[in-house]
């Protein structure tokens, strides 16, 4: 299994044109994050979590010219907000897209692109087939998906564990019941804001806190802001075996 990260970013803490801090500032690009989401591809399938508004950036940047299939984690913009653009894909496979998510976040969608689902179809517009899962594991061409609900302050948040792999982005609280999905992954990615606390996200000291309770062999942070600090400066506080991602890093997972 391939894992490669499109975005490690987050609107949230999005700073001003003219912000100063090392990170903004910062020529390495380990900083230079679009919104978080992911490419996972094995011989079952290749798809991505999340249509953030970077979407057609990051496939263009990866030169992605096949999707099988969209999970959505929930139904914030940051994590939506590109999905217009899976149309560029209908053109080339010739095929509704499958896209997997909360009925929640089902019905947001259809809410906030209601053209794309409108009865009277205009040409050209994306072609989406919804699949409503829920905290059950699912398959996607056979091969097995295992949700893992999370929350994200008050909002349940769907992560992912397909094989050795999981990933959590937008949470700031695990029950010991979720927890269960997560042991034993190879490769746990989780998310870690800032240092600062925040309301609905994991701290950096909170994210380290439950990997090192969970023990997976090696863990990556993503979901990151600008108030975290630069890759170099904070990958020195890290411990050896949790890494900062960064954008279109790649990770080779035993399957």
């Amino acid at each position: 299994m391939r894992i490669t990260f499109l975005g490690t970013g987050t609107s949230q803490g999005v700073p001003v044109i003219a912000c100063t801090c090392e990170v903004c500032k910062s020529l390495d690009y380990r900083d230079k994050r679009l919104r978080s989401s992911v490419l996972i591809e094995t011989p079952e399938f290749q798809l991505i979590i999340d249509t953030g508004p970077d979407f057609r950036q990051q496939m263009l940047r990866e030169r992605i010219s096949r999707l099988d299939a969209v999970l959505f984690t929930h139904a914030h913009k940051d994590h939506t907000a590109g999905l217009d653009d899976i149309r560029s894909f209908n053109f080339l496979q010739k095929m509704e897209m499958p896209v997997y998510g909360q009925r929640q976040t089902l019905d947001q969608l259809q809410t906030e692109f209601a053209y794309i689902f409108s009865e009277s179809k205009y040409p050209g517009i994306p072609q989406i087939s919804l699949n409503a899962i829920e905290n059950i594991p699912f398959e996607i061409n056979g091969r097995e998906i295992v949700p893992i609900e999370v929350m994200h302050h008050k909002l349940p948040v769907f992560g992912y564990r397909i094989g050795n792999f999981t990933y959590i982005t937008d949470a700031n609280f695990i029950s010991d019941e979720e927890k269960e999905k997560i042991e034993g992954s190879e490769i746990l990615v989780l998310n870690a804001l800032q240092k600062k606390e925040h309301i609905s996200h994991f701290t950096l000291e909170e994210a380290v806190e439950l990997i090192n309770e969970l023990k997976p062999q090696k863990a990556f942070l993503t979901h990151i802001s600008h108030k975290l600090g630069s890759h170099k400066a904070v990958s020195k506080e890290l411990p050896s075996n949790i890494h900062l991602a960064h954008d279109s890093l790649s990770l080779e997972i035993d399957d």
